[in-house]
């Protein structure tokens, strides 16, 4: 049995200690909006935040997190994060989404990067796409991700 911190709360997880915490998340505590993309760390859908940081949670494994925050697209787009309650507004004016399946990681990996910058900081278009590097979005809607996260920097300046 391990116990994580998911989204604040204790979750206990009766699983192997190398299994991700992808699966983790789904398929014993129930939290799909977590996607499996590609198993290798490389496409982003499975982007979590490990104690504020994105990282790929499909290939990290529980024993690797035990006793540190795990957030999840849950909690970072229910209203109670201002930066994710940002994004997520931001992600539906620009009408970001064409077939959805990498926004929740493309959401994740942008509250990140934002969370971290200096407050007011308006990032440039290079920096968006340098943050946003490691998520895939197989519909191409790049542009309009680079606008969102643009628009919701100025949102919270």
């Amino acid at each position: 049995m391990t116990t994580l911190n998911i989204n604040g709360r204790p979750q206990s997880v009766d699983a192997d200690p190398s299994t991700p915490v992808l699966w983790a998340l789904r398929d014993n505590l129930g939290l799909t909006g977590t996607k499996f993309g590609c198993g290798a760390a490389q496409c982003g859908a499975c982007t979590v935040h490990l104690d504020g940081q994105a990282i790929r949670s499909c290939v990290t494994p529980i024993s690797a997190v035990e006793g540190r925050r795990i957030t999840t697209i849950e909690a970072v787009t229910a209203g109670q994060d201002k930066v994710g309650a940002a994004v997520h507004a931001a992600w539906v004016k620009h009408d970001v989404a064409q077939c959805g399946y990498c926004q929740s990681g493309q959401i994740m990996s942008a509250t990140a990067f934002l969370k971290s910058l200096p407050r007011g900081k308006q990032p440039s278009a290079a920096e968006i796409d340098a943050a946003m590097a490691g998520n895939i979005c197989r519909c191409g809607t790049y542009a309009r991700i680079r606008a969102a996260v643009a628009e919701a920097a100025r949102t919270l300046a």
